[in-house]
C-alpha cells in the first residue's frame, strides 16, 4: 500500500483531486496511508454489500475497514463510524448520544450535510461537523481503514487520530 500523503498540488498531479478529508489530515499532521481501488468495478458478490466487497478490494479484514453512516438522533445529525463487517445498532447509537431514538439519514440529507457522495462519506472534513461516536472494537486496533471522501479511496490511520480529528467518542454501537 502506498505511503503518499497528498496535498493539493502533489494529488493534482496523480490525477487525483485532494478531498477535504485529505487536506485536513494534512493541516492537522496525522500519520495516515493512502489506499485506493478500482470502486467501479468493485462487484459485491450475492448478500454482500459494498463494504466487504471493498475491503476484499483493500486485501483487509472487513472488521478494520470501518463505514460512515449519517445517523438523526432526536432530529439532530451526527455521524456512526463502524466496522463494515457489523451494523449499526440504532439503539445503541441512541444511547451514545444520549437521546431516545435514532434513525438514518436520508442520503440526500447526508450528502448535503457532509459535502461527500453516499459510498465515499468521510468522518473527516466534513461540510459541517457533526458529533461523532466511532464503534468501541476500534479502540483495540493500531489501525482502521476509512473512506477518504470518494468511493475507492481510503485512509489507514490510528482510531486515536481519528477521534482526536473528528472529536469522537467511542461507543459499542455496533452489532453482527
Amino acid at each position: 500500500m502506498p505511503n503518499n500523503q497528498p496535498d493539493r498540488a502533489s494529488a493534482g498531479r496523480r490525477g487525483r483531486k485532494a478531498t477535504p478529508a485529505l487536506i485536513a489530515l494534512e493541516q492537522a499532521g496525522v500519520k495516515y496511508e493512502l489506499a485506493t481501488f478500482p470502486a467501479d468495478r468493485v462487484p459485491a458478490a450475492l448478500g454482500e454489500g459494498y463494504g466487504p466487497a471493498a475491503a476484499r478490494a483493500l486485501g483487509a479484514s472487513p472488521d478494520l475497514v470501518f463505514k460512515t453512516l449519517m445517523v438523526k438522533i432526536d432530529d439532530q445529525l451526527w455521524c456512526a463510524v463502524i466496522p463494515v463487517s457489523r451494523h449499526l445498532d440504532l439503539k445503541a447509537m441512541a444511547r451514545a448520544g444520549g437521546g431516545k431514538r435514532s434513525t438514518l439519514a436520508a442520503v440526500t440529507e447526508a450528502e448535503r450535510a457532509t459535502g461527500y457522495l453516499v459510498g465515499g462519506i468521510s468522518p473527516i472534513g466534513q461540510r459541517n461537523r457533526h458529533a461523532t461516536v466511532i464503534d468501541s472494537t476500534a479502540q483495540r486496533l493500531e489501525r482502521i481503514f476509512v473512506s477518504a471522501g470518494g468511493r475507492g479511496l481510503d485512509v489507514a490511520l490510528a482510531p486515536r487520530d481519528l477521534a482526536r480529528l473528528t472529536g469522537a467518542m467511542f461507543a459499542p454501537i455496533g452489532r453482527l
